[in-house]
């Protein structure tokens, strides 16, 4: 079972949608962490503001069901602020506790003279290593980007790839079987109807 984690602020519907476009199967709307059990692939989507989504996940007793599916070896794929959410702390208008996951933290672009905060449309997307959830991507592959805070793991292994805006940054990123990705694969087109499908066939 395909769970898709509703939070009450996830970009939910383009993601099944993008996903129902791809034939998914045996796909469920997850909101709270009892019907975690069961699933062999979770994707936790995410828009909106790191402290306040965390809160949501909390009260939805989801934290510790998703902490347990990862150690457990299930594949989770994180989304835009859901990626943001598999880190350790974020500083996003104050200091909060992610899903500890993936070593390291989420923090704020600096401020930069000639480019905008949020950092929002296409951006190229530079492959660092093997990832499976690159397969079929060329290394001259756009993602659709808009967020203003940025991922930093702590483990160099763990980058997938990069963007470039005024500053490197992580644009994915997997530790074991957890992956994440800033950008939004369900408004990226080709590339990120690849990455889905990609997520699709990982061995759970």
């Amino acid at each position: 079972m395909l769970a898709v984690v509703d939070y009450g602020a996830g970009n939910l519907r383009s993601v099944l949608h993008a996903l129902s476009y791809l034939g998914a199967e045996n796909m469920r709307v997850v909101q709270n962490g009892r019907d975690l059990k069961g699933a062999d692939k979770i994707i936790l989507p995410g828009v909106g503001a790191f402290g306040a989504g965390m809160e949501e996940l909390a009260k939805r007793n989801l934290v510790q069901p998703l902490k347990d599916a990862a150690i457990a070896g299930i594949p989770m794929l994180g989304i835009c602020v859901g990626m943001q959410f598999l880190f350790d702390t974020s500083d996003e208008m104050g200091q909060f506790d992610g899903l500890g996951i993936i070593p390291g933290y989420v923090t704020r672009f600096p401020k930069m003279a000639d480019l905008k905060v949020p950092h929002m449309g296409w951006n190229q997307v530079r492959q660092c290593r093997a990832c499976e959830l690159l397969d079929g991507l060329t290394p001259d592959s756009y993602g659709y980007f808009v967020h203003s805070y940025y991922c930093t793991p702590t483990r160099p292994e763990d980058v997938v790839a990069e963007v470039d805006y005024g500053i490197p940054f992580t644009a994915i990123v997997q530790h074991d079987n957890v992956y994440g990705v800033q950008f939004h694969p369900e408004k990226s087109q080709t590339m990120g109807l690849q990455i889905y499908t990609n997520f699709l066939k990982v061995d759970a």
